[in-house]
């Protein structure tokens, strides 16, 4: 397995379920899941989750309002709660930190999952003025978009 792209099922395999992992669901793994939603949300079912439970971040918000993507009621949730209320039968897992890649897994000893990591820097952390927090956000967003369009348009397509 290689740390930056694990599959067992190859890239082209499709699949019905896709859950985005990240430290605390409050920026990139929300972020993910809005955008896969907003592009392939007819044709598989797309949850976040979070290692640990965060508190909602208004410049995710924000930036996802700007292409047209609703984040505002997004509620934090983490890996054990999403099991509980639903069960995490996922056929691909994708983390989004070297925390939320390990936690994914651990996962996958009791469930067969495929794990993809795909290393996304923390917004978060940027100094500045609003607007450059802002564009850090922005290149996140516009990074996963990429991303996601790019490699799941094969595996989640009709």
């Amino acid at each position: 397995m290689s740390a930056a792209d694990d599959t067992s099922r190859g890239e082209s395999a499709k699949v019905q379920s896709v859950l985005f992992v990240c430290g605390y669901n409050v920026i990139r793994s929300p972020m993910a899941e809005g955008l896969a939603r907003h592009y392939f949300g007819k044709s598989a079912y797309i949850q976040s989750a979070g290692v640990r439970k965060g508190e909602p971040d208004g410049f995710m918000s924000a930036v996802m309002e700007e292409i047209g993507i609703d984040a505002s009621r997004h509620k934090a949730r983490t890996l054990d709660e999403l099991e509980e209320w639903e069960g995490l039968n996922f056929d691909l897992i994708i983390t989004l930190t070297p925390e939320a890649h390990h936690a994914a897994l651990e996962l996958t000893r009791t469930i067969a999952a495929d794990v993809e990591y795909w290393p996304t820097p923390d917004p978060s952390l940027e100094q500045g003025s609003r607007e450059q927090r802002l564009d850090a956000y922005r290149d996140v967003r516009d990074g996963l978009s990429q991303r996601i369009r790019r490699k799941l348009k094969q595996r989640l397509g009709p």
